[in-house]
């Protein structure tokens, strides 16, 4: 009976000692999961009613020019690019979402700069699409060490 209590005694001891490594080793890889720069906060787009939009020539993209941000609407959504992020929403007056450059409608990026209260950082005053609008012909740069 002796043995018996001394064994289980140890297969106890095993189980809560795996169970303990087990447990540490889990936290161990939940530490550090959050890497990464969280999505800008959304903009304080305040426009009480629905504004007057106007159709960028050429497209299925309008624009408000009476909003003082970069306002557009395309297919039943909103968006805005604000602080060099883009965001979206279902109504002209949010909420606001952000969502990363390459999931934005390729009509909404091929815009004209012109068409934005606050161009680009990148781009202001270039007047053609954005750099992101990735249509058109690659252009190339001639320089000494072409021929």
């Amino acid at each position: 009976m002796t043995r018996w209590i001394v064994r289980t005694t140890l297969v106890v001891v095993l189980v809560v000692a795996v169970l303990s490594i087990t447990q540490v080793q889990a936290i161990d890889v939940n530490v550090g999961i959050n890497i990464g720069a969280p999505p800008p906060p959304p903009p304080r787009v305040v426009v009480p009613t629905a504004p007057r939009l106007v159709v960028v020539p050429g497209t299925s993209v309008f624009y408000a020019p009476d909003v003082s941000q970069n306002f557009f609407f395309y297919a039943n959504r909103y968006y805005v690019f604000h602080d060099e992020a883009w965001f979206y929403a279902p109504s002209h007056n949010g909420p606001w979402t952000f969502i990363a450059p390459e999931h934005v409608p390729s009509p909404i990026r091929a815009v004209p700069v012109t068409y934005y209260k606050v161009p680009p950082g990148h781009a202001k005053g270039k007047g053609g699409p954005p750099p992101w609008a990735g249509h058109g012909k690659p252009h190339k740069h001639k320089g000494k060490h072409d021929d």
